[in-house]
């Protein structure tokens, strides 16, 4: 396996398909995997929070991250966290047995390296405790999981982790436009990345220097992020609409994800269930006019597509 791979851009946080008895669907998820590639991924984020990565066992996780791996044949890199539990020495069994999946980036999850959220000195214990069980080749990855709380870096935990040159990308979860800016200040010229996660600052954040982005809504239009990424600028009004509208979009979020992007890949043929361990009410009953508002998402993406394909084909902006 080559290590040496960038872990950044557009980082789709996959969903994990289930059959209706419940099992991991990986016919489903085979065909996820090719959506998010054919769909502008540079890297698959294979178990993750939207992955129900803390509804899964073990066995699952790893499974999972193997499949992962296969079916992406090289094609982009991907990396996978998955260690839950609160324990150090459960940490060091779930992480050794994710690194050993063929993955090109192990992730770290900023809460579980400092569960009783004490501060920098049980977060250094927990990150030296760690480091020295894994692969030193392995490249790693830090993420501010939101569940079961948000745990953001501090200014000398990122330097920390930064200076220890094992770390090679954080995925941002601060939400905040100058926490982002900062954070890409103080990697600058390391080759560490910082890819925002969060939509409502997508665009702004991509043109502070955050090496792309690794929200929710890269499981409906990645291609979006992608073309904004690479040739989204201020001022632009195709950019500025873009940006905006993929805004709005994501504020659908609360309404019943993974299970609404489930419900987009059915429609996509993508999988076949909206099963989830996660979201266990009918997400069309409690939350009224659900189908009509995913429709206006497709459309609009759709709409955006056509855009984008005439300003490729010449046409005025």
């Amino acid at each position: 396996m080559d290590r040496v791979r960038a872990i950044d851009g557009i980082v789709p946080v996959m969903l994990t398909p289930f059959d209706d008895g419940g099992k991991v669907d990986f016919q489903s998820l085979e065909r996820l995997v090719a959506w998010y590639i054919a769909n502008g991924a540079d890297t698959l984020f294979a178990v993750c929070q939207s992955s129900e990565m803390q509804f899964l066992g073990l066995e699952e996780r790893v499974a999972i991250a193997r499949f992962v791996v296969d079916r992406a044949g090289g094609r982009v890199p991907v990396i996978a966290s998955g260690h839950v539990a609160s324990a150090p020495e459960d940490q060091i069994r779930e992480l050794s047995a994710m690194a050993d999946c063929g993955i090109d980036g192990l992730v770290l999850v900023t809460n579980r390296l400092d569960t009783e959220n004490q501060g920098f000195e049980a977060f250094r214990g927990s990150l030296q405790a760690l480091l020295s069980q894994l692969p030193a080749d392995l490249p790693l990855g830090l993420y501010e999981c939101p569940a079961p709380f948000r745990r953001l870096l501090s200014d000398d935990e990122l330097r920390l982790c930064l200076d220890t040159g094992r770390f090679r990308v954080l995925k941002d979860v601060s939400c905040d436009l100058d926490t982002v800016t900062r954070r890409i200040g103080l990697v600058k010229g390391s080759g560490f990345s910082i890819v925002n996660a969060n939509a409502a600052i997508a665009f702004d954040a991509m043109q502070a220097g955050s090496k792309g982005f690794a929200g929710v809504f890269t499981n409906f239009h990645p291609d979006l992020y992608a073309w904004l990424y690479r040739h989204g600028a201020s001022g632009d009004p195709l950019s500025e609409d873009l940006a905006t509208f993929l805004v709005l979009a994501a504020t659908a979020e609360p309404m019943g994800y993974p299970v609404l992007a489930k419900l987009h890949h059915q429609r996509l043929g993508t999988v076949r269930s909206l099963a989830s361990r996660v979201v266990t009410y009918d997400i069309v009953e409690r939350h009224w006019a659900i189908e009509a508002i995913l429709d206006h998402i497709e459309a609009g993406a759709e709409r955006f597509r056509g855009l984008i394909a005439e300003r490729a084909n010449g046409a005025p902006s």
